[in-house]
């Protein structure tokens, strides 16, 4: 199929394919509690999926103490890696990673996810081949900076006009604005639908075979 706007795309990871978004947001609750903290709804602790770890805490915990940082952060790594082998990806993203493998578009991960994290994704679910290149929070400026899109940009070489950020979360769409790069939400993430579009995405997918399906057609 002729390629018509794009060469690289780009994905979001927790809650874009990978169905980690209450894991994660149980988590940040479960860290708070032990620490006697006010532990966050799950609106506000879905909210801040996709930022880094230090950014999405003390957003979510807003009386947080900047000295006590580490030891939420520790506990949230606790509760998440008593869990993480219990993740799942969304069904149909190998097909949809190996379709667009096979139309040669060059694909890349922007994550909240620290490295380490990242990394144990990737080997737990056999993805990394699919990838031409990552970034993660704790190497460059979190979400919504346009950095991560820009280092993965330049590193492969491609253009930014040409490259559309896949996201669940306005973090991963405002990023994309921020770097003049292409959006498109996914509706079954951290945020609800009509904020997402709200900020005017190319298109905001059901599902994973959605999402498929648009970029076959439309990238």
């Amino acid at each position: 199929m002729a390629r018509q706007r794009f060469d690289l795309i780009v994905f979001d990871w927790d809650g874009t394919l990978m169905d980690s978004t209450p894991t994660i947001a149980k988590c940040i609750q479960l860290a708070s509690r032990d620490l006697g903290l006010p532990v966050p709804d799950d609106s506000a602790a879905s909210h801040v999926i996709g930022l880094g770890l230090k950014d999405a805490l003390s957003y979510a915990v807003p009386t947080l103490d900047p000295a006590d940082y580490p030891k939420l952060a520790e506990r949230y790594r606790f509760h998440y890696l008593t869990r993480d082998a219990e993740l799942v990806l969304f069904e149909g993203v190998r097909e949809m990673l190996e379709a667009l493998h096979a139309e040669h578009y060059f694909l890349g991960v922007a994550t909240g996810k620290t490295r380490v994290g990242l990394q144990r994704a990737l080997e737990a679910t056999g993805l990394a081949r699919w990838f031409d290149a990552t970034r993660c929070a704790d190497e460059t400026f979190s979400k919504p900076h346009p950095a991560m899109l820009q280092e993965l940009t330049r590193e492969l070489g491609q253009e930014m006009e040409r490259t559309v950020m896949i996201g669940d979360t306005t973090h991963d769409l405002q990023m994309a604005v921020n770097a003049g790069a292409a959006g498109i939400g996914v509706g079954y993430g951290a945020h609800p639908a009509d904020t997402l579009l709200a900020m005017a995405p190319l298109h905001c997918a059901t599902s994973i075979g959605d999402l498929k399906d648009w970029l076959l057609t439309h990238a």
